[in-house]
């Protein structure tokens, strides 16, 4: 199992360089320039800004520098935030994204599996075609549409919980949010379990526990759902960057102080440093997801490590 894991760690290395190389280089290729404005600059004036932060120098110079930064931790100085460190700006926010994208994650797992499992258990029943309904419906609805829903409902209507805003240590404002994010991951995780765990009841080894009169807590929590979870732990990964980098909206409904505004107002106003270190962020929790769940496969399954 270590050794499984090292080279899984091994290979994550060459993926987050091919992601900075490619992410560096994409950016620059947008029209305009970290220091337009509506008013043009003097050329002298720009001239010396370009020289304060490097970008009067060839471009594989620049690569090679933010390389050499990057190896000591250091994401370089914001282009528009003045006086702070794209490093600092991250740290700010990042904490409140993470809180908000775990634990809509973890609710997404709660709800989603054991739900799935009850669907495919009761196959063809009306509990089991509500639940893929609505399951379905949780899929299709985009976090722009269920997040003012559920303001206009729980904030307005009915005011249980805050709705714009934040406080540090008062829940009521990461509620909404949390469940937002956590609505269609939840609902694919419950379709994908459903589906999975069906196949698995169908199967030989099932069908023998069942016809030696073990419980159905014990045929279910014992030999059917190990087998079950197989593909919803391959959409571990994709299901925490999709809540993480989803947050992005969800910030932008409940006016949260996150760390996805960065991202967005970097974008438009051209701070390389600052989307990079971003994309580096995300990109860098994705690969981290992906490894624990391929951890998490190969623990269900030994084969994967003989593999």
């Amino acid at each position: 199992m270590i050794g499984f894991a090292l080279r899984r760690i091994a290979g994550l290395v060459p993926t987050l360089l091919v992601l900075v190389t490619l992410s560096f280089f994409i950016i620059r290729l947008a029209p305009g320039s970290p220091f337009d404005q509506e008013q043009a600059l003097a050329p002298a004036v720009r001239a010396n800004l370009d020289a304060a932060f490097g970008l009067d120098q060839p471009l594989l110079t620049q690569y090679g520098r933010y390389l050499a930064g990057l190896a000591r931790g250091d994401l370089g100085p914001s282009f528009r935030y003045k006086d702070f460190r794209v490093t600092e700006l991250i740290a700010d926010g990042l904490p409140l994204s993470l809180t908000i994208g775990l634990a809509a994650a973890l609710l997404a797992f709660l709800v989603g599996v054991p739900l799935g499992a009850w669907a495919a258990w009761r196959a063809g029943s009306w509990l089991d075609h509500a639940l893929m309904n609505g399951a379905l419906l949780g899929v299709v609805l985009p976090g722009f549409v269920v997040g003012p829903v559920l303001a206009l409902l729980f904030g307005i209507y009915w005011p249980i919980f805050r709705i714009a805003g934040y406080e540090p240590w008062n829940p009521s404002f990461l509620v909404l949010p949390v469940l937002t994010l956590a609505l269609p991951v939840a609902a694919y995780t419950a379709r994908l379990m459903r589906t999975s765990m069906h196949e698995v009841l169908q199967s030989n080894f099932v069908r023998t526990a069942r016809a030696k009169g073990l419980p159905t807590r014990v045929v279910l929590m014992r030999h059917a759902l190990r087998p079950a979870l197989m593909p919803v732990v391959s959409y571990l990964g994709p299901a925490f960057a999709f809540v993480l980098t989803g947050s992005l909206v969800v910030e932008s409904v409940f006016g949260l102080p996150g760390s996805g505004r960065f991202l967005v107002q970097g974008a438009i106003d051209r701070d390389y440093t600052l989307v990079m270190g971003m994309i580096l962020v995300y990109g860098v929790f994705t690969l981290l997801c992906n490894l624990l769940a391929d951890m998490l496969y190969a623990w269900l399954d030994p084969r994967v490590r003989l593999s």
